[in-house]
């Protein structure tokens, strides 16, 4: 009886959310030949026989964006029998959160890689793989973590006023949110540092500057939403 000797292969994948021109996006790569040559995809890659999880991610993450130590979050084993042309692929996927001020995009000199480029995430072009179902799967996961912690603090700058930070949830949730129920929960969950800061705008009404109280990123509170 024929036995494979040679049963499968282990990659990780990782969807990186950021915040742009006042859009949620996310990170994709243009592949450089098959398979799906010319579609995009998530930063990924093969994982290395001695190389721990966690580790395969940040690496993979480097080298394709040199993207790192940013917030990044185990999110799902992703391992249909078709989901990569003529072989058996599983990926653990990830999902990655940066600022938009911390973004300074590049990556190693790679034939597989065309460029390297932020997609509206509500609006994606064709995607290779699964990539699309597992974006989906990120962003569901982001909205449930999004409703009891703190998590935006990711997203924002070190310093924000009340009407960035609803923004941010709205542009996460793809809804509007009622800008005084939702200044009040904020204030009462006592995640914020008031500043006596404010903006510096000309032309609008100066507005208070926020931080994230450090100690409440790891602490599921109550509801937020």
């Amino acid at each position: 009886m024929f036995q494979e000797t040679k049963t499968h292969e282990v990659t990780v994948d990782i969807v990186i959310f950021t915040i742009r021109k006042k859009k949620l996006e996310v990170l994709l790569i243009q592949r450089g030949y098959d398979p799906f040559k010319d579609k995009w995809a998530m930063p990924g890659g093969f994982i290395r026989l001695s190389e721990p999880l966690d580790d395969a991610a940040k690496r993979v993450l480097y080298e394709k964006t040199h993207v790192k130590d940013v917030y990044l979050e185990q999110l799902y084993t992703f391992g249909d029998p078709g989901r990569y042309p003529n072989a058996r692929v599983i990926t653990v996927s990830y999902f990655a959160l940066i600022r938009s001020d911390d973004i300074q995009l590049s990556h190693e000199s790679d034939v597989n890689i065309q460029q390297v480029n932020w997609h509206p995430v509500y609006s994606l072009p064709p995607l290779a793989y699964d990539h699309k179902e597992i974006i989906e799967h990120a962003l569901k996961r982001l909205r449930d973590r999004l409703e009891y912690t703190p998590i935006a603090f990711q997203l924002l700058p070190k310093k924000f006023t009340l009407t960035e930070l609803q923004k941010t949830y709205e542009m996460i949730l793809d809804k509007d949110l009622d800008k005084r129920n939702f200044r009040k929960k904020m204030i009462s969950l006592n995640i914020l540092n008031e500043s006596d800061e404010f903006t510096k705008l000309s032309s609008k009404r100066p507005a208070r500057l926020f931080s994230f109280i450090d100690d409440s990123m790891d602490t599921p509170i109550s509801s937020i939403l």
